[in-house]
């Protein structure tokens, strides 16, 4: 895989992923014992640049060892599974379609990291106790393909009731709820929107119409889309369930820069998700997570963002790349469903579309 595609597939926090953790950064196969090291557990999504991490072990003399779980929903539960003796110091990752999870298993303790005050009161769930920290959020909706439509002459979807009429019949891949996160997004975008008594008849007629549903966001996008340039047009869907900010990746490092990427946001189809990070209970060096948790949300940190996870900082003062700004697409109004009703929900909703969508 290109070093393009390689942050493709991280930054766009790819459903599929490894099972078993990998070490990077600083080295070492698991939880530290070294003093000046602080562990970092994530999903595969996290990047960030080799000189950002320099600078928090210059201001602050620990290194970060980053320990890579698969993707969020399998980091997760790990964390869970491994509470007792908790793998890191910090968890990275967790997100509102998740949160709850983590928060009723207790896997975090309090901290108020610095520079909250910076991060808007919205994104903040937990604000009360602040077991985890706000540090990005992104928007998961369908992404298209311009060349198709232009040579078909057919207007793009917008919303969701655009993807039920007959010109998009058999034009869309979705990712599967219960094995992916943008899938699983995709869903929640759909209760949003037509609530609990009528999102399962939206998504009876979104069968009727050809929806496509396949495991993960790698296969979706890369093979099924056929606007992926790691695909190279292979793929025979127009439509794919993907990210506001896939656009700016399909341009990254094309000389000269186009007018406009060669894909498009459905901007009525959008679902908002947050991602946390959290001091992990009885970690080894609680001083070094809570000195990591400010720099998560630092400016150095924050600004490093865009362009190594191609999500939105959280902190309203951090500057966005202009290739973000430029080519990315800003939801306004995107979906959003209540953490406690996640919570309370999401198995019976993943059974439920399930049922309806897979048999």
């Amino acid at each position: 895989m290109s070093t393009t595609r390689r942050t493709t597939v991280v930054a766009l926090a790819v459903a599929a992923g490894l099972t078993a953790l990998v070490a990077c950064g600083s080295g070492g196969g698991g939880k530290s014992t070294d003093p000046k090291t602080v562990t970092l557990v994530s999903h595969d999504s996290f990047n960030a640049s080799k000189s950002v991490l320099e600078e928090f072990t210059k201001q602050t003399g620990y290194k970060v060892n980053v320990l890579k779980g698969g993707d969020a929903g399998k980091a997760v539960n790990q964390a869970i599974l491994s509470k007792d003796n908790p793998q890191g110091d910090v968890f990275f990752g967790i997100d509102n379609t998740l949160l709850s999870r983590g928060l009723k298993a207790g896997i975090f303790s309090p901290y108020q990291a610095k520079g909250l005050e910076r991060v808007p009161e919205e994104l903040q769930l937990d604000k009360a106790e602040h077991r985890v920290t706000p540090v990005d959020y992104g928007d998961t909706c369908v992404n298209y393909d311009r060349a198709y439509f232009a040579e078909h002459k057919i207007a793009p979807p917008r919303t969701f009731d655009d993807l039920l009429k007959p010109e998009y019949k058999g034009l869309l891949v979705t990712e599967n709820s219960a094995t992916s996160s943008p899938g699983l997004a995709f869903q929640l975008g759909t209760i949003a929107k037509y609530g609990e008594s009528g999102w399962q008849d939206y998504w009876k007629k979104l069968k009727a119409n050809g929806v496509e549903v396949v495991d993960g966001w790698e296969q979706a996008y890369n093979e099924r889309f056929s606007g992926s340039a790691a695909g190279k047009g292979k793929g025979d869907k127009p439509l794919v369930v993907s990210y506001a900010s896939s656009p700016p990746v399909e341009v990254l490092g094309k000389k000269p820069e186009p007018k406009e990427a060669p894909t498009g946001v459905a901007t009525g189809t959008c679902f908002r998700q947050t991602e946390f990070a959290g001091l992990l209970k009885g970690a080894g060096n609680e001083k070094g997570g809570k000195a990591l948790l400010d720099f998560l949300l630092s400016k150095k940190f924050q600004e490093d963002v865009p362009l190594q996870m191609f999500v939105n900082p959280a902190r309203t003062d951090a500057k966005v790349p202009e290739l973000f700004t430029k080519y990315g697409e800003k939801i306004d109004k995107p979906g959003t469903v209540a953490p406690e009703a996640i919570t309370e929900n999401r198995e019976k909703w993943i059974k439920q579309w399930s049922s309806l969508v897979l048999k």
